[in-house]
């Protein structure tokens, strides 16, 4: 039963605002409560909600990606997902739910599954590239600097797309399946080969600054044809088609003769621990991650269900663009989520742009990283 008077502040990203406010509206329609939305990027919302929420200013009900929650939790940022936890498991995935759940406590309120592919332009792009060697052809017939045109772009100095040319050839992050902090596996033989690799295509396939390849750049040059492909997420899936280009998504390409491996993310609603409307937040948490609520959030954003009936809809089922995002989740690895995850991005971010923008050795850049990321580690 919701407090009386409760009003709900929502965070989520600006691509998400077309089904935020949607839900939103009809959730006050049902209960009568006022609900408003802040734009705060997922990855941002936890280092957000760690000062804001003692504050009292945070939001009531917070989105994030996995990789956040052991942080989250450990801070005694969210609470846990009592009132509806049965009906989350029984409904969603098994990958989702252990991806919203932190020592075996499931804590989000499981929306989607995504990980990144890749966008290609059916109109300049006639069969998608199945390897980089592949793209690399491709860039040097079509690449025009001069034009603005590009054969392919991804956000270079962001670990999280970059993570396929470590990943790929061998790299870890955490051992054990992602829980073992003391086995970092992101300067080990397979992630310099792929480091290695992956500096290579700056000069064949993308010779710009790692800083100049912006998210709103790559987007832009992609809806208006200037750019043939582009990794990017569902997330993207909305505007790309409200821009009229004929697209398609597939795999990203193989590195090495293996297929890539990408990051792959639960995102979940979660409960703010200081909110002043606990049963008001749990009750819209769980209204916007329903069966109904998530094949609408397809319908809008093209965001992947994680409930196990969603996905079995036909709309999603046959849906090429979305088997092609299936396809590369079979190839993927879901992001760590334990605390030590929260000091991995900046190190090898920043190491993977000195070697894409500076031609810095690829064992001496990511030897750095990883000794940053040892030295920033709780003793």
């Amino acid at each position: 039963v919701p407090e009386a008077g409760a009003t709900l502040l929502i965070w989520e990203s600006k691509e998400e605002r077309p089904f935020v406010e949607e839900i939103a509206k009809q959730f006050t329609e049902k209960y009568n409560i006022p609900v408003k939305m802040d734009e705060v990027g997922a990855g941002d919302q936890v280092n957000k909600l760690t000062t804001d929420g003692p504050a009292g200013i945070g939001a009531d009900v917070v989105l994030f990606p996995h990789d956040n929650l052991g942080k989250a939790v450990s801070a005694g940022l969210v609470i846990s997902n009592d009132t509806f936890c049965d009906v989350s498991i029984e409904e969603n995935s098994e990958v989702a739910v252990t991806g919203a759940s932190y020592d075996g406590i499931l804590y989000g309120y499981p929306r989607s599954i995504e990980t990144y592919a890749m966008f290609y332009n059916k109109d300049l792009v006639a069969s998608p590239p199945a390897t980089f060697d592949e793209v690399k052809a491709f860039a040097k017939t079509f690449n025009d600097v001069a034009a603005n045109k590009y054969a392919f772009m991804w956000d270079v100095g962001n670990f999280y797309f970059s993570y396929p040319f470590l990943a790929t050839t061998g790299g870890y992050v955490f051992g054990s399946n992602g829980s073992d902090k003391n086995d970092i596996g992101l300067n080990n033989d397979g992630a310099i080969t792929g480091a290695t690799y992956f500096a290579s295509l700056q000069k064949e396939v993308l010779p710009l600054k790692s800083g100049d390849v912006t998210y709103d750049l790559k987007k832009g040059l992609f809806t208006s044809g200037a750019l043939a492909m582009n990794i990017d997420g569902p997330w993207a899936i909305g505007d790309i088609r409200n821009s009229g280009i004929n697209f398609g998504v597939a795999p990203i390409p193989s590195i090495d003769g293996n297929p890539s491996v990408s990051f792959s993310g639960i995102k979940a609603w979660y409960v703010n621990s200081y909110t002043k409307y606990p049963n008001a937040a749990r009750l819209f948490a769980r209204f916007a991650s329903t069966q109904e609520a998530q094949l609408l959030n397809f319908e809008l954003t093209g965001a992947i269900p994680s409930n196990k009936q969603a996905v079995l809809d036909p709309k999603v089922k046959d849906n090429e663009v979305v088997n092609g995002f299936v396809q590369q989740f079979q190839h993927s690895q879901p992001m760590p989520s334990i605390p030590e995850m929260g000091g991995v991005w900046g190190p090898i971010g920043a190491s993977l742009s000195e070697i894409w923008n500076d031609g810095k050795d690829p064992k001496a850049a990511l030897d750095t990283a990883v000794q940053q990321i040892q030295e920033a580690m709780p003793k």
